[in-house]
């Protein structure tokens, strides 16, 4: 039978006793690395980047999708939300495969998968093929998104952590705005963004194919199928405190996916499907500025940092709506960036860290199923009310209304946990032994 071992973290094998700089791995056939420990991670990273882009690319392209096909309002959100559903299927069934069959075997299939889906939308030529490639595209980012982040995490906790965190802003933000420009300037608007994705995603399968993989294969793949929610002991209250947070933050994610173009357009009475990808851009853009910007603070302060500024940000948005201040929307929104990046870091560096190696792909991939569920629901449920509700303004409203709702109940789990600790750490000292070194 073959081994189960997994690699250890580069941070174990930089101070390993037979070289600080890691040269221990460098003699052992299984650590040894065709690609730099810092190349590899970087190239993992840019997976995410690519993955995510290429899930954000068609938000600009709805509009002219519409003007083509004639379909409404509520197919746009359908299509949104059945990517969302599909990631979430593949991130229950597929999620844990990687820790069985290892980082690279699945990375390369889930590259190859989505590689199907930018041909499907190349070729696309009505709801149904729209329809497709977005089922396509959210099963192999399901497959991808938990091996390559546990595979950062196996390179280097620290800067994996912190990779995971970053990754997905930059990767939706880029994917919306590069989208809305190639629309904008470039011929063949709906076709060309495909296929310059189609050519990263080329190059990035070599880069994987230069990888040695960071696990060695184990036995159980086939029953890793099967879908179950399974919290190893050490992460369940982490989890249990984070869940809340992501629901909400990847809530105001969909809101832009889905409502933000259509309210941007309405705002500066424009056509230019560049301002449409423009509002997801700032969003994820600040985004992924905030999780650098506050790597170094503590998990749990993010958290509260970004749960508070979503509520500001969402709240000034909607006024600015109110208000058809387009201005007003984007400090919103760049204000609600904020709560985003720090709301989804703060959970990621919680978590994370307390998983074992060969529990990081299932525990990664069941923080991304809340997520999802945060993204596609409310999305899904918008697009209705649009058309069978009160209209496009109506429906923004109560949607970041349901998003104000949810900040603020995880806000209140993080306080009752914050002063649960606090006594704690008030009583430990009177219950101690003294210690003969204070």
């Amino acid at each position: 039978m073959r081994s189960s071992a997994v690699l250890p973290d580069r941070s174990t094998i930089a101070t390993s006793p037979l070289s600080a700089h890691g040269s221990a791995a460098r003699h052992t056939p299984m650590t040894a690395r065709r690609l730099p420990p810092n190349v590899a991670l970087f190239w993992l990273a840019s997976i995410v980047v690519s993955f995510l882009a290429a899930s954000s690319a068609p938000t600009p392209l709805y509009s002219v999708y519409q003007a083509e096909w004639g379909f409404s309002a509520i197919t746009t959100t359908i299509v949104f939300g059945v990517y969302a559903l599909a990631v979430l299927g593949s991130l229950l069934t597929l999620g844990k495969l990687s820790d069985h069959l290892g980082r690279r075997p699945v990375l390369l299939a889930a590259i190859a998968v989505q590689a199907v889906s930018m041909i499907v939308f190349v070729t696309a030529a009505g709801v149904t093929e729209l329809v497709i490639a977005r089922v396509v595209q959210g099963i192999s980012t399901g497959a991808a998104i938990g091996a390559v982040g546990a595979g950062m995490l196996d390179l280097d906790r620290r800067r994996g952590t912190l990779a995971n965190s970053v990754a997905p802003g930059v990767g939706t933000g880029a994917g919306a705005l590069l989208s809305a420009l190639v629309v904008q300037f470039l011929p063949a608007p709906t076709r060309l963004i495909y296929l310059i994705l189609l050519t990263i995603l080329a190059v990035q399968a070599v880069g994987v194919l230069l990888m040695t993989d960071t696990v060695r294969p184990k036995a159980g793949a086939l029953a890793s199928i099967a879908p179950e929610i399974k919290l190893p002991k050490a992460v369940r209250r982490p989890v249990f405190v984070a869940a809340p947070v992501l629901l909400a933050v990847w809530a105001l994610a969909g809101f832009y996916g889905s409502l933000g173009p259509a309210l941007v357009h309405s705002l500066v009475t424009s056509t230019s499907v560049v301002y449409g990808g423009l509002s997801l851009f700032v969003l994820a853009g600040v985004a992924a500025i905030s999780v650098v910007v506050l790597r170094n603070a503590a998990a749990s302060r993010v958290m509260l940092v970004g749960v508070l500024t979503l509520i500001v940000g969402v709240t000034g948005t909607l006024v600015a709506i109110d208000a058809r201040s387009a201005l007003g929307f984007f400090i919103g929104t760049a204000v609600a960036g904020v709560g985003f990046g720090s709301g989804f870091q703060g959970s990621i560096r919680t978590v994370m860290p307390l998983a074992a190696a060969h529990e990081r792909s299932g525990v990664l991939s069941l923080l991304y199923v809340v997520s999802y569920l945060g993204l596609g629901a409310p999305a899904v449920a918008a697009g209705f009310l649009v058309v069978h509700g009160g209209g496009l303004v109506t429906t923004a409203r109560e949607y970041g209304l349901t998003v104000i709702v949810l900040a603020a109940l995880a806000l209140l789990g993080l306080l009752r946990g914050h002063v649960r600790s606090e006594t704690i750490t008030r009583f430990l000292p009177q219950t101690r032994s003294p210690s003969p070194h204070n």
